[in-house]
């Protein structure tokens, strides 16, 4: 429908966590503006924002999602931090889901700068990031998941569901799908039992649409670079 987000990724060289000295970090925040929905007023939308980030930390809780090693600059002692926020401009129905595709879009245009790591006379290390801009490195986001939820409306299930479905609706199971059709997480939510029987309808129902919609996002992605270098003139 309606739902609109902004998400921007941000990278800064930091100390690794000493559990995993030779990984990089992915750590979300997400924020609801005031205008995305009355409810959103004052401290409304911090459940919904935790809610989100915890469902983004859960689908990129697979160490195949995001190559975090090629993260990693010195290892035990620099690495690679990447702040993904989300903004929610305005709820519409889906959020969870256009979220994902917001995160994994953001994702394929970022670009980490170039470092060199030079040993110096003392024997210690010193990193000189690159101020090229062209000097740099994509990520691997082949196997980034967009999430499919599906929405339990009586005793049917609607997927992309509106505002209006999504309050007249009893549960919602959330499913994080790769380009292979790889399922990373799996996340129930509200107050409605869901059968094992519908479970596995749902998941394969999901996995299907997730690899469709993983492509479409790709090739969305893809056509709208490609028209940004083919632009020419003074004010492009």
């Amino acid at each position: 429908a309606n739902t609109d987000v902004l998400v921007g990724v941000k990278a800064e060289l930091d100390a690794p966590e000493s559990s995993q000295p030779n990984r990089g970090r992915l750590e979300f925040f997400v924020d609801c503006t005031a205008n995305a929905d009355p409810e959103f007023e004052g401290r409304g939308g911090e459940d919904l924002a935790l809610g989100i980030s915890s469902a983004l930390s859960q689908a990129f809780s697979s160490s195949n999602c995001l190559d975090l090693c090629s993260l990693c600059v010195l290892p035990g002692q620099q690495v690679w931090l990447l702040y993904v926020d989300v903004l929610i401009l305005e709820c519409g129905g889906s959020l969870l889901d256009a979220v994902s595709l917001a995160v994994k879009a953001a994702l394929m245009n970022t670009k980490i700068p170039a470092v060199t790591v030079n040993t110096t006379e003392e024997g210690s290390s010193e990193i000189e990031v690159s101020d090229d801009p062209y000097d740099v490195n994509n990520l691997e986001v082949s196997k980034v998941p967009c999430i499919v939820t599906l929405t339990r409306v009586g005793h049917q299930f609607v997927v992309d569901a509106t505002k209006e479905e999504q309050a007249c609706s009893i549960g919602h199971l959330s499913v994080a799908v790769t380009e292979s059709g790889s399922l990373t997480a799996v996340r129930k939510t509200g107050s409605g039992s869901l059968h094992p029987e519908s479970i596995l309808d749902i998941l394969q129902t999901a996995q299907e649409i997730g690899i469709n919609l993983n492509q479409q996002l790709v090739e969305k992605v893809k056509l709208e670079s490609s028209v940004k270098k083919d632009r020419r003139g003074f004010l492009t």
